[in-house]
């Protein structure tokens, strides 16, 4: 069972008495293999309620959950380390968003939970012959939040559904 943290102790030594700044925690992440810790990582997205008027904006909350009681390293070949779409399209638009190639890890300590929100402005944005500011029409849209792992790798995500009126 782990034991639970004094206000005396570092806010860098985990649950489990293991320092969290990069030396014996990052050396046991190193030894977790990849697979298992995408498979480690659970990820749940929500939205603050599930009916929006056209043009409202939507509050996205996305939460990311290390289910293994050690620390783990999830590769990611770009910068990237998660990010979120509406029906399909990264952050609700179809222009390619530049990423740096440089690889990258999403580190966790054993048992961590990382919650992020972001607000969706209610639009599409399109650059179609010109960069333009589309609000969707009525009905359902898809929202999903992932780990930003290798496409042909198991890439941990969620998705929610949002209906526009």
């Amino acid at each position: 069972m782990p034991r639970r943290r004094t206000r005396s102790e570092r806010e860098s030594v985990d649950e489990f008495g293991l320092d969290d700044r990069g030396g014996l925690s990052s050396r046991l992440a190193d030894l977790v293999p990849a697979t298992l810790a995408r498979r480690g990582v659970v990820v749940s997205v929500d939205t603050d309620r599930p009916v929006y008027e056209r043009d409202d904006p939507v509050e996205i909350t996305v939460e990311f959950e290390n289910r293994l009681p050690v620390p783990i390293a999830v590769p990611t070949p770009k910068r990237r380390l998660w990010g979120w779409t509406v029906d399909g399209h990264l952050e609700a638009s179809d222009e390619r968003l530049y990423t740096r190639s440089d690889p990258s890890t999403f580190d966790f300590r054993g048992g961590e939970r990382k919650r992020v929100s972001v607000v969706w402005n209610g639009r599409l944005e399109r650059t179609d012959g010109i960069h333009e500011s589309v609000v969707p029409e009525p009905g359902e849209y898809e929202i999903t939040a992932f780990v930003a792992t290798h496409p042909e790798t198991y890439r941990p995500s969620d998705s929610t559904t949002v209906r526009i009126r």
